[in-house]
């Protein structure tokens, strides 16, 4: 009984506050899934125009984020915003950021990245390629987008995020804030989705003081109530994703291109959980499709590791070697601790919103709808996605190695409210989004 209550836990976790399953309430957009899919946002408050690719000032992007109350984020300029190996800060609730309403190339933003320290946040379509900004090794490292503890009702959808120094996309936490671990998994991040991203390209060698770092996504102890589905995860050494001690949710529809040593795994570390009592970890894992590259090693779909016991559920994946042979095993272990690795006995739900693809569809589908701008991909994009149709690439140690960090000339155009449903910052009607890259 002890083992099917922990199978059921994630299902049966209360809603918190500004969060509700209630499926009459407003999507966040057309679209949105999982358990964060009705945050409002910014919707109904401010709208904040970007009128200057300078990292901060009136006008900035980081002005806007550090604005008070519901607003909409929207750009009137486009091009490359350089940060200046800072990161960014959200602690201010309520904010939509629109990438698409920004004029070709769209906003890439570079040498930084975005955390998220509050609570219903909506981010689309932008880019974030932190690079190591000619810094030398071991010297500091930054994700491109990372929740902390207390992020609840986030929504990370068609962004591209690659070249961190750390993890490209992440929801990270406090591992023990509170006093038992029902509170322990309310105060960490949860109710996260992160859809349709393109999550590439970490830097190994790079400036990370612990050495390779090239990560996709950590989703760290005890976060909970989180959706990955229909991403694209390419040229990441390990992570893509790793759940940490405790953690739960579900892998649905990704496509994993030229892992390294490891693609999906789960890693609860004895060393980080001294005094306290092992927390049960939770990863349903559906339709995902993993083909290894120039750059892969022997490795599992799935794999575990440390001294955590997880429950698992495993369904319509599909992992071939470089010649599209089915021979790569489904679950491997890095660990001679004695893990109890349980599979559910039922099929867990789809959380909201989810139309699960069989894995033969999945390829195809991702490619088609991935990263910050699908209908108009800047060259990186281009590039990445352009390999792993074609089974090119490499995991590499520095954005040089790629043609170094995109230079975009400013473009402006006015941001014409008329042209977008506020409540979505969706286009409306004819309107489109960018214009053809040529």
């Amino acid at each position: 009984m002890a083992a099917l209550a922990a199978c059921l836990l994630l299902a049966t976790l209360p809603a918190t506050a500004g969060q509700s399953a209630d499926a009459s309430q407003a999507l966040a957009f057309p679209g949105a899934q999982g358990w964060a899919a009705h945050t409002p946002g910014g919707r109904g408050g401010q709208i904040l125009r970007v009128t200057t690719l300078a990292a901060d000032g009136p006008g900035s992007f980081r002005a806007a984020l550090e604005a008070k109350g519901p607003r909409i984020v929207v750009f009137e300029v486009g091009g490359v915003i350089d940060l200046g190996m800072q990161e960014l800060r959200i602690t201010e609730p309520y904010l939509t950021i629109a990438g698409q309403t920004a004029p070709h190339p769209g906003v890439t933003l570079i040498k930084g990245g975005l955390i998220i320290a509050t609570h219903d946040v909506v981010v689309r379509h932008i880019r974030i390629r932190p690079g190591d900004g000619g810094m030398p090794k071991w010297s500091g490292d930054i994700d491109a987008i990372s929740t902390v503890r207390g992020a609840r009702n986030v929504i990370v959808d068609h962004c591209s995020l690659t070249w961190a120094t750390d993890e490209n996309l992440s929801a990270s936490s406090t591992r023990f804030h509170g006093e038992n671990e029902a509170e322990w998994m309310e105060n960490a991040s949860h109710s996260i989705t992160y859809s349709n991203n393109i999550i590439a390209e970490g830097l190994a060698h790079s400036t990370h003081p612990k050495g390779e770092h090239s990560k996709g996504s950590l989703i760290h102890d005890h976060v909970n109530r989180i959706l990955l589905v229909g991403n694209l995860y390419a040229h990441n050494y390990e992570r893509s994703p790793l759940f940490k001690g405790g953690a739960r949710g579900q892998v649905i529809n990704n496509l994993i291109y030229n892992p390294g040593q490891r693609a999906i795994h789960y890693n609860l570390i004895a060393e980080e959980w001294i005094g306290h009592e092992y927390s049960r970890g939770e990863m349903v894992v559906r339709g995902n499709v993993m083909r290894a590259g120039m750059s892969t090693e022997p490795l599992a779909l799935f794999m575990v590791g440390g001294s955590g016991d997880v429950d698992l559920y495993l369904d319509d994946n599909l992992a071939v070697d470089r010649i599209g042979n089915a021979e790569i095993p489904e679950v491997g272990r890095y660990t001679t601790a004695p893990v109890a690795l349980d599979r559910h006995a039922r099929t867990p739900a789809l959380p909201f919103g989810v139309h699960l693809l069989p894995s033969a569809q999945v390829q195809d589908a991702v490619i088609e709808r991935v990263g910050a701008t699908p209908w108009n991909r800047d060259l990186v994009d281009r590039r990445i996605v352009a390999d792993v149709i074609e089974g090119r690439g490499w995991i590499i140690d520095s954005q040089d190695e790629v043609g170094g960090y995109p230079q975009y000339e400013a473009s402006r155009k006015p941001f014409v409210e008329a042209e977008w449903d506020l409540d979505t910052m969706e286009p409306i009607g004819g309107h489109s989004r960018g214009e053809p890259l040529r």
